[in-house]
């Protein structure tokens, strides 16, 4: 069991209140800052929100509130922490300036994690103080509910370090992969983008709407990838030779012009398509009440989800 007791959250956004609320939920003290004193109010209420969705994720009959201390003072927050999951926006200069500052008033050996979402880890951690410390930590949003944790190693980090994270993040639910080294945008998002650059093609030159898109995946391959994956789905899609006739009959395809990976120009006309399709869809529901649908969606996804993946994982 990690040793880790007390998280220092800095930052207060929508990943820093995930993060929150799955630290709160397993029992860590939250040390959460935000130079913003509005967040403070922001913070509880999502809290509040979210918690039917964690209780009966984690089957947790409470989630204690005291172990939440909210500080406008970076200095107070981390100074006492056991690790610090830094969540500032994703602009290297902030990110770099913030955490020379976390390890300069955090203790000496603390693991400092950068829930980063594409930047590289040794140009974030290049003025920390005691680099060998750091790593990033790329959660999915909601970070409450969603187990993936991309671990990610700069290269000066240690593997002492890389140890302590997988096994932190596991003791919290997470599912940690961690990369052999840095790359940017990591493993999920780079393919995410290029599903999102693709669709912004479609959009663009008026093949389909953003409902239709969305529908692509939700009724086909969403379903399969949240059990598979890419990989193992196409090893199905070949037959009882499985991923080599698979290869030998569409691979071919590749050379063909099905996709467009430079992304298209994010004009006037392509944004108001994107936004006004994405406001039909919601159909009124403010975002609350679409978080609330998904995240009631994915506890229950998950939940079912467990009884066949072990099946395939054993």
């Amino acid at each position: 069991m990690s040793k880790i007791k007390k998280v220092a959250v800095i930052g207060t956004g929508v990943i820093g209140v995930g993060w929150t609320i799955r630290l709160l939920a397993h029992d860590i003290k939250v040390l959460a800052y935000d130079k913003n004193l509005i967040q403070r109010n922001n913070l509880i209420q999502e809290i509040k929100r979210a918690i039917p969705y964690v209780k009966k994720l984690f089957n947790k009959k409470k989630i204690n509130l005291n172990n939440l201390k909210f500080f406008s003072s970076l200095v107070s927050a981390v100074k006492d922490a056991d690790l610090i999951q830094e969540c500032a926006p994703e602009n290297y200069k902030l990110k770099t300036q913030l955490i020379s500052q976390i390890s300069n008033n955090c203790k000496s050996e603390v693991l400092i994690s950068s829930s980063s979402s594409g930047l590289l880890p040794s140009r974030i951690f290049s003025k920390c103080k005691n680099n060998k410390r750091g790593i990033i930590a790329h959660p999915f949003n909601p970070v409450y509910l969603l187990p993936l944790v991309e671990i990610v190693p700069g290269k000066k980090t240690s593997s002492k370090s890389l140890k302590e994270a997988n096994k932190f993040y596991k003791s919290i639910s997470m599912n940690p992969i961690t990369l052999k080294k840095e790359l940017p945008g990591y493993l999920s998002d780079r393919l995410q983008e290029a599903l999102w650059r693709e669709a912004l093609h479609i959009i663009n030159e008026g093949y389909a709407s953003t409902e239709d898109l969305d529908r692509a995946i939700e009724d086909g391959p969403g379903l399969r990838y949240s059990l598979m994956g890419t990989f193992l789905t196409f090893h199905l899609a070949g037959g009882k030779a499985g991923m080599k006739h698979m290869l030998e009959q569409f691979g071919p395809a590749l050379k063909l012009p099905w996709t467009k990976l430079k992304a298209p120009k994010l004009s006037k006309k392509l944004s108001e398509r994107l936004i006004s399709g994405t406001k039909k869809q919601a159909k009124g529901k403010s975002i609350n009440q679409l978080s609330n649908i998904r995240d009631e969606y994915l506890v229950n996804l998950q939940n079912l989800r467990k009884k066949y993946e072990n099946k395939i994982r054993k």
